[in-house]
């Protein structure tokens, strides 16, 4: 069976998020320990305790979740002697998910892809004066449907697809009003359903120029190394192990679509049969199985399915 390991975006937190890890592994406490360290703010208290208003700020949900996301890959790789090189033929993550993927492949280190994470939701939440943007769920529409309807939306503001998540499920992204109208239209064309997003920033469009220009400064001061496994990029839906592009892809990826859907599938059309989603909740396995059901997707996040993803890469 052929794997690729996929890692949890935005909207997969929550608090007590971690903590049966943290518990149960000493690799699992490392991992939160140093993320603690290299932000200088104890964000593993907060993860497990809350207060929720505060874990789903964006400065503290991105760094969060991919603190629960290394704990896994940190104990199959040092409990369960898990090489990822053979385990895995792709890794993959949904938005800040794709920093997670490249942490897990070894392109940068648990401390700098926190500290980078940090800085990712706070430059995207400064973007955007808060109540200017939204984001919206529109569910039952094709990705072209929906992508016509953003931009019989936009009528001069922004609003663009921003999330091809799954058959069925796109995101558009923009101005509030924008949003707003592409809702509107969406229920007059026949959506199952249309609902405005409870988030903090109209992430994944061209309001997120700001951000973008602050990674792309953030990680000119990175050492991006090859990653040991092929990431497949939100942006392009295909596969690179180049530094200098996964750099670029980064910054690409601040106001670019999430592809997720079509890196599903250029998985599957590279030979892959089951994905494992490593970290917190089961958002992406969910995607997974509307996308192609001929794919298996199974999680790991507890301590119990931690020791049963071991047993499956080993065999």
């Amino acid at each position: 069976m052929a794997h690729a390991l996929i890692f949890p975006g935005q909207g997969s937190q929550a608090v007590g998020m971690g903590k049966e890890l943290y518990d149960s592994f000493a690799e699992a406490r490392a991992v939160f320990e140093e993320i603690d360290e290299s932000l200088a703010q104890n964000l593993s208290k907060l993860m497990f305790e809350g207060p929720e208003e505060d874990l789903n700020l964006t400065e503290n949900t991105q760094p969060a979740l991919m603190a629960v996301s290394m704990a896994v890959v940190q104990i199959l790789k040092k409990q369960g002697g898990i090489d990822f090189k053979t385990a895995a033929q792709f890794v993959a993550g949904h938005s800040l998910g794709e920093y997670s993927a490249l942490t897990a492949a070894e392109s940068f280190t648990i401390a700098d892809a926190a500290k980078l994470l940090k800085l990712r939701g706070q430059a995207m939440q400064k973007a955007v004066s808060v109540g200017v943007g939204s984001m919206a769920a529109i569910l039952g529409l094709s990705f072209e449907e929906v992508e016509q309807i953003a931009s019989d939306a936009a009528q001069g503001d922004i609003c663009a697809t921003a999330n091809d998540n799954s058959i069925g499920q796109v995101v558009v992204s923009g101005h509030k009003t924008a949003v707003e109208r592409a809702v509107e239209i969406a229920t007059e064309r026949g959506a199952k359903r249309a609902v405005i997003l409870p988030v903090s920033a109209p992430f994944h469009c061209s309001l997120m120029s700001p951000a973008a220009d602050a990674m792309r400064d953030a990680l000119a001061n990175i050492d991006i190394k090859a990653p040991i496994v092929p990431v497949v990029a939100n942006v392009t839906a295909a596969s690179t192990s180049d530094p200098d592009e996964i750099h670029t892809l980064l910054v690409d990826q601040v106001t670019g679509m999430v592809r997720w859907r079509e890196s599903v599938l250029a998985m599957k059309e590279q030979g892959i049969t089951e994905m494992i989603e490593l970290g917190s909740g089961k958002v992406l396995c969910g995607l997974v199985r509307r996308i192609d059901r001929d794919i298996s997707c199974v999680n790991a996040g507890t301590p119990a399915e931690v020791e049963a993803i071991i047993e499956t890469l080993r065999g």
